[in-house]
């Protein structure tokens, strides 16, 4: 089954904008909670039981690096907050709670993660693979999904709605800001400032172009061995406009990429929160 992406984009931008206007939607049914634990950022995504976006809220953090929880007591604390803020915002309390994990994590990385979810005061009702839950907001069953992240580009291929390979490589985000710093002579802090500013993309874009690059071959080299028609882009890391067409150029297949990237894991973490 193919993604259909004009859906998929409607959605994820209502969400988007329930996030920047601090507001909720009207639902039907229970309330479930998907927690992504990012290495640039924490987001909460709360959806209703036909998956429908109901209300989100994100944080810059640290607290983990590349699905390793570096700051136990910070993430306990910065989930805690956006689920104080949730709540007040609908009138509810926020019981069951959903979070991800990238490929090829190790088991005891899975269940800090799963610790601090519960630790904020969540139920914990599943824990999913990123590419998982990526695939399970574009609809799709078969085909690569790629989530940039901060620190690593983590590749799934999946058949039949199963996920029959991953890899993780170190490449991401905090790669560009470091090369942008190195570039401009600035400190990463105000590196990652501009990169994160749309209205500097054309000073951005060209300085990281090679980290884009890299992140096409660490994907490349997995599809030799699994090829596929379509690659899915997913992860803060990628929401230049020029990102895909570099992957296009250089994988030479299509190469889709969803209106807010960064918001795709989160949403489907919050569609995997099942009983």
């Amino acid at each position: 089954m193919g993604c259909d992406i004009i859906q998929c984009n409607e959605k994820l931008l209502e969400f988007e904008q329930l996030i920047e206007n601090r507001e909720k939607k009207h639902w039907k049914g229970t309330l479930r909670t998907g927690v992504d634990l990012g290495t640039a950022n924490i987001v909460l995504a709360v959806v209703d039981e036909e998956n429908q976006p109901v209300a989100g809220a994100t944080f810059p953090s640290t607290v983990v690096r590349d699905g390793i929880v570096v700051d136990y007591v910070g993430a306990v604390q910065a989930v805690t907050k956006l689920k104080d803020q949730l709540e007040e915002l609908l009138g509810e309390t926020l019981d069951a709670g959903a979070c991800a994990i990238p490929p090829g994590i190790l088991s005891g990385n899975v269940k800090a993660i799963g610790n601090v979810v519960e630790s904020a005061g969540f139920r914990l009702t599943e824990i999913v693979d990123e590419p998982t839950a990526a695939a399970a907001v574009l609809g799709i069953t078969d085909g690569a999904v790629v989530d940039v992240g901060g620190g690593t580009t983590g590749i799934s291929i999946l058949e039949n709605g199963k996920v029959i390979y991953t890899s993780d490589e170190p490449t991401g985000g905090t790669h560009m800001t470091l090369v942008l710093a190195g570039f401009y002579g600035c400190s990463t802090q105000d590196a990652e400032i501009m990169k994160r500013d749309p209205s500097q993309e054309s000073n951005v874009f060209p300085v990281v172009k090679p980290v884009v690059e890299k992140m096409a071959a660490i994907v490349k080299r997995s599809l030799e061995k699994y090829p596929v028609d379509t690659v899915y882009v997913v992860g803060g890391a990628c929401c230049f406009t020029q990102f895909e067409a570099v992957f296009e150029k250089y994988l030479g297949i299509s190469v889709v990429k969803p209106a807010a990237p960064l918001l795709v894991t989160p949403l489907g973490i919050a569609m995997n929160c099942t009983e």
